[in-house]
């Protein structure tokens, strides 16, 4: 017998959790950075020529953490402020049809501002916009999130130029 007293609503399904736009392997296709030197992990949005969110995974096994701080490990700036840098050269070389012909150099760092310690086990959501976009040269603003506070922010700026190593292979 079945019990016609209860509601037939359905209960609303549990959202499903987002797939990445971009997996690692799709961002070692468009990035030349390896280990140890590649630091995003997901690109989770990214909207062409506009703007880009990236996550770092910030684990102790990364080799900076034993010399940086030995027992009191705090991921360096530099660092960060080159994962927002790799975030947005993953947003440019998006739109490159010759990508594999040229490389994307960080060619400078303003306003750059470093507000809370990034340590082992946070995870960087590095977000990137577009401030300026010319077909060699783009300018953007970085800002590294852990959780809501933000951890760092900076105005990069980047130039496309011919790679060398793919010249020299031709």
């Amino acid at each position: 017998m079945t019990d016609h007293s209860k509601s037939a609503v359905a209960e609303p399904a549990a959202p499903a959790a987002s797939a990445p736009v971009l997996d690692i392997v799709a961002i070692m296709r468009l990035l030349p950075h390896r280990y140890p030197f590649l630091l995003i992990d997901r690109v989770i949005e990214m909207v062409p020529r506009e703007r880009i969110v990236a996550l770092k995974n910030v684990t102790v096994n990364e080799p900076f953490f034993q010399g940086h701080f030995p027992g009191f490990p705090i991921m360096p700036g530099v660092l960060i402020v080159e994962a927002m840098a790799q975030a947005g050269g993953t947003l440019l070389l998006s739109e490159i049809a010759d990508r594999d012909h040229k490389l994307m150099l960080f060619t400078g760092i303003e306003r750059g501002k470093f507000r809370k310690p990034v340590v082992p086990g946070d995870q960087l959501r590095l977000e990137v916009e577009v401030l300026q976009w010319r077909s060699t040269a783009v300018k953007m603003q970085g800002k590294a999130f852990v959780g809501e506070k933000l951890a760092c922010e900076a105005v990069i700026t980047c130039q496309l130029v011919p790679n060398p190593a793919h010249a020299a292979k031709s």
